[in-house]
C-alpha cells in the first residue's frame, strides 16, 4: 500500500514533470522566432508568467535548457528512423536503408529549427555535454544494424579498401561491425552524405539545383547504400539526370 507521505511526493514529481514540459516546448517555439543563440531563461519565465528565479530551479542555466532541447530533438530524429526501419520485412535489406533515411529527411524537413539547432551553426559560448552523444548516434545504429544483418546473412560484401582507418578507435564497437572491413570508415562516409544532403535542401542550397527532390533523395540514398556494400535491387539505382537542372 502506497503510504500517505509517497502521495504528495510524488504530485510534486508530477507537476516538476509538467512545467519541465512547458518549459521546453516554450523554449522550442522560441528556437523558431529568435534562433538558439538568442534563447533566454528570462524570456521563457516571462512567456510562462513565472518569475525568472523559478525558471532557474528547473534549468540552472541556458546551456542546461540547450541540451535538453538538443538530446530531446536527437532522440526525435533517432525515433522517427528507427519506427521506420522496423516496419520493413528484415529481409529487405535496401528498403530498411531507403525508409530510415527517408524517415530523417521528413523529420528535417517537419521541424526544421530543431534540425538547424542539431546540425546546423553551432551556438556561441554552448558546448554539448557527453550527454549528447548517444542520441547522436541513434540513426547511425540504425544503418549499422542494416550492415550486420546483410553481413550475417551473406548479403553484403564489403568493397575493398581500408576505410576504417579514417574512424574514431572504438567506433567499430560501438556500430557492431567487424574490423578489416572497412564498413565502419563507409558507414560514416554514408552518414555524412546522408545528413550532408538534407542541410543542403533545408537550408537552401539545392534551390534552383534539385527539381524534384524526393527522387533525388531515393537516388542519393540508393548510392550511399551501394557505397557500403548494399545490394542493388534488380531495377537497379535511379539516376540524377531527370532530377538536376541542366545547365
Amino acid at each position: 500500500m502506497t503510504s500517505p507521505r509517497s502521495a504528495p511526493r510524488t504530485a510534486r514529481e508530477r507537476v516538476r514533470a509538467q512545467l519541465t514540459a512547458e518549459i521546453v516546448d516554450v523554449a522550442r517555439t522560441h528556437l523558431a522566432t529568435s534562433g538558439a543563440a538568442a534563447l533566454s531563461l528570462r524570456a521563457v519565465a516571462r512567456e510562462l508568467g513565472m518569475v525568472s528565479s523559478a525558471v532557474y530551479r528547473y534549468f540552472p542555466s541556458r546551456d542546461d535548457l540547450l541540451t535538453t532541447l538538443i538530446v530531446e530533438g536527437y532522440d526525435a530524429l533517432g525515433e522517427a528512423a528507427e519506427l521506420a526501419e522496423a516496419a520493413v520485412a528484415r529481409e529487405d535489406l535496401l528498403g530498411r536503408w531507403h525508409a530510415a533515411c527517408t524517415a530523417a529527411r521528413s523529420w528535417a524537413l517537419a521541424h526544421p529549427h530543431e534540425y538547424a539547432l542539431l546540425y546546423g551553426s553551432p551556438v556561441p559560448g554552448y558546448s554539448a555535454p557527453q550527454d549528447t552523444t548517444g542520441p547522436a548516434g541513434r540513426v547511425a545504429l540504425v544503418l549499422a544494424g542494416v550492415l550486420r544483418d546483410g553481413i550475417a546473412s551473406g548479403a553484403v560484401t564489403p568493397p575493398p579498401g581500408d576505410d576504417d582507418a579514417t574512424i574514431h578507435p572504438g567506433l567499430l564497437d560501438e556500430l557492431g561491425l567487424p574490423e578489416g572491413t572497412g564498413l565502419g570508415g563507409r558507414l560514416v562516409l554514408a552518414w555524412s552524405g546522408l545528413f550532408g544532403a538534407i542541410g543542403f535542401e533545408l537550408f537552401g542550397h539545392t534551390h534552383n539545383v534539385v527539381v524534384a527532390h524526393e527522387e533525388h533523395f531515393h537516388a542519393l540514398s540508393t548510392r550511399l547504400a551501394a557505397e557500403v556494400g548494399l545490394p542493388a535491387r534488380s531495377s537497379g539505382a535511379e539516376g540524377c539526370r531527370s532530377m538536376i537542372i541542366e545547365t
